[in-house]
C-alpha cells in the first residue's frame, strides 16, 4: 500500500531556508493523501453549497412572481365582484324606485275604480226610477184613453144629445179634464223620454269611459305584475343557491310575523257584494305577492347573506382541507381594528375568550343557523344582546391560534359547519 501511494505521491521535502541555516520538512505520501482528501472535500463542498444558494434562490425569485401574478389575478377578481355588487345594488334600488311608483299608480287606479264604479251605481239607479216612471205614466194614459172612448161611447148611445143642461155640463168638464190630463201626460211622457235618451247617451260615455280606464288598469296591472317577476325571483333564486328552501323560510317566518297590521288584506272592487271579478283577482294576487317580498325581506334579515367586513380586505383562506385540516371558515385579513359586522340579524350566545378562536363572537340566527367571528382584537356585544344585520360587533385583530391580524368567519347549519360563499355570492345578486 505504501509502494502503490509512493508511485501515486512520491516523497517530497520542502525546503527552508535562512541567513544562516537551511531546513527541510518531508511530505510523506500518507501526508499529502490527506491533504488532498481535505482539499477536495472543501471544493466539492463549496460547489454544492454554492448550486444550493444559486438553485433556491432561482426558485424563490419563481415563487414571489408567480405569487405576485396570483395575487394581481386575485385583486382583478375582486373588483370585478365589487364592480357587479355595486350593479347589482343599483339595479335593486331602481326596482325598488319602479315598485314604488306602481304602488303610487294602483292606489291612485283603485280610487278612480271606486269612483267610477260609485257613479255607475248611481246612474243605474236613477236609468230604472225613469224608466218606472215611464211605465206608470203610460199606464196612467192608457186608462185615460179607455175612460175616454167610455164616455164617448155612452154620449153616441143616447142620440147625441144629454139629458139636461147639468149632465151636459159635467160632460164638457170630464172632457176638458181628461184633455189637460192628457196633454200633461204627452209632456210628461217626452220629458220622460228626453231624460232616457239623455241617460243611455251619459251611460255610453261612461261605457267608454269605463272601457279606456280598464285599458289603463290592465297596462298597469302587466307592469306591477312584470315587477313582482322581477323583484321575486332574484330572491328565491338567494334562497335556493344557498342550500335553503324558500318554502320553509316563509312559513317560518309567517308562523312568528308581528308585523303592524298582519298580512295584506284582499281588495273587493265591487260594492254590491257580489264575487270577484278578474281586476279584483289580479290586484290580490299583486297584494299577496307584496306579502310575499315583505317576508322574503325579512327572512333575508335573519339569514347570513351580507359580508361581515366592509373595508378593503383580502382573502386569505376559504373553507376546506388546509395543512391536512379541516378550515371549517373564511378568513378576511385586514389591519388591527378594522371594523366587524354582524351578518344578520340575531341573539349573542358567546362574546369572549374561547382557546384557538381568541376573542370570539357566536350569533344565533332564525332557521338553526350560527354565525362565528373568531381572533378579535375587541368584542362589542354580550351574551344575550339582540343584533341587527348590519351592526358593528367587533373589530379585527390577531387572538388566539393566529398568524396574523384577520378574521375566521364561520357559519354553521344544526351545528355543522358550511361554507360561508355560499350565503355571501347568493347575496351578492340582490344586496
Amino acid at each position: 500500500m505504501h509502494t502503490a501511494l509512493e508511485r501515486r505521491f512520491p516523497e517530497r521535502r520542502l525546503f527552508i531556508r535562512s541567513d544562516n541555516e537551511t531546513r527541510f520538512i518531508r511530505l510523506k505520501s500518507e501526508t499529502q493523501l490527506v491533504a488532498w482528501t481535505g482539499a477536495t472535500l472543501v471544493v466539492g463542498w463549496t460547489i454544492i453549497a454554492t448550486a444550493i444558494l444559486l438553485m433556491d434562490s432561482i426558485g424563490a425569485g419563481n415563487f414571489r412572481a408567480q405569487a405576485q401574478r396570483d395575487q394581481l389575478i386575485y385583486e382583478e377578481r375582486l373588483s370585478a365582484m365589487s364592480d357587479e355588487r355595486d350593479m347589482r345594488a343599483d339595479e335593486a334600488v331602481a326596482a325598488q324606485e319602479r315598485f314604488a311608483s306602481a304602488l303610487d299608480q294602483i292606489s291612485v287606479m283603485q280610487t278612480q275604480l271606486l269612483e267610477s264604479e260609485t257613479r255607475r251605481n248611481e246612474l243605474e239607479t236613477g236609468i230604472d226610477v225613469i224608466q218606472a216612471t215611464l211605465r206608470r205614466t203610460m199606464d196612467e194614459r192608457e186608462d185615460a184613453r179607455e175612460e175616454l172612448d167610455t164616455l164617448v161611447a155612452e154620449i153616441e148611445g143616447g142620440d147625441g144629445r144629454m139629458p139636461g143642461s147639468a149632465v151636459e155640463q159635467e160632460m164638457n168638464g170630464t172632457v176638458d179634464l181628461l184633455a189637460a190630463a192628457l196633454a200633461d201626460t204627452a209632456d210628461e211622457r217626452d220629458q220622460v223620454a228626453a231624460d232616457a235618451e239623455f241617460a243611455l247617451e251619459h251611460a255610453a260615455e261612461m261605457e267608454l269611459e269605463l272601457r279606456l280606464l280598464q285599458e289603463k288598469n290592465d297596462v298597469i296591472f302587466r307592469q306591477l305584475e312584470e315587477a313582482m317577476t322581477v323583484s321575486v325571483e332574484p330572491l328565491d333564486r338567494m334562497f335556493r343557491q344557498a342550500g335553503l328552501n324558500p318554502d320553509d323560510m316563509i312559513a317560518t317566518v309567517r308562523r312568528g310575523y308581528s308585523g303592524t297590521g298582519g298580512p295584506l288584506t284582499p281588495l273587493s272592487f265591487s260594492t254590491r257584494g257580489s264575487g270577484s271579478d278578474a281586476d279584483t283577482d289580479r290586484a290580490n294576487a299583486i297584494l299577496n305577492g307584496l306579502d310575499e317580498i315583505n317576508i322574503y325581506r325579512i327572512a333575508a334579515e335573519r339569514a347570513p347573506f351580507d359580508v361581515p367586513v366592509k373595508d378593503s380586505f383580502r382573502f386569505t383562506s376559504g373553507f376546506g382541507m388546509r395543512w391536512g385540516r379541516m378550515h371549517e371558515g373564511t378568513d378576511f385579513a385586514a389591519p388591527i381594528g378594522t371594523p366587524i359586522y354582524a351578518t344578520a340579524d340575531g341573539v349573542v350566545t358567546h362574546a369572549g375568550w374561547s382557546s384557538g378562536y381568541g376573542r370570539l363572537t357566536k350569533i344565533q340566527h332564525e332557521f338553526g343557523i350560527e354565525t362565528r367571528y373568531a381572533h378579535q382584537n375587541r368584542i362589542l356585544v354580550s351574551v344575550g344582546e339582540r343584533v341587527s344585520r348590519g351592526e358593528h360587533i367587533g373589530d379585527i385583530g390577531n387572538s388566539g391560534r393566529s398568524t396574523g391580524p384577520h378574521l375566521h368567519y364561520e357559519v354553521r347549519v344544526g351545528g355543522r359547519p358550511v361554507n360561508p360563499m355560499t350565503y355571501i355570492r347568493a347575496g351578492q345578486d340582490v344586496f
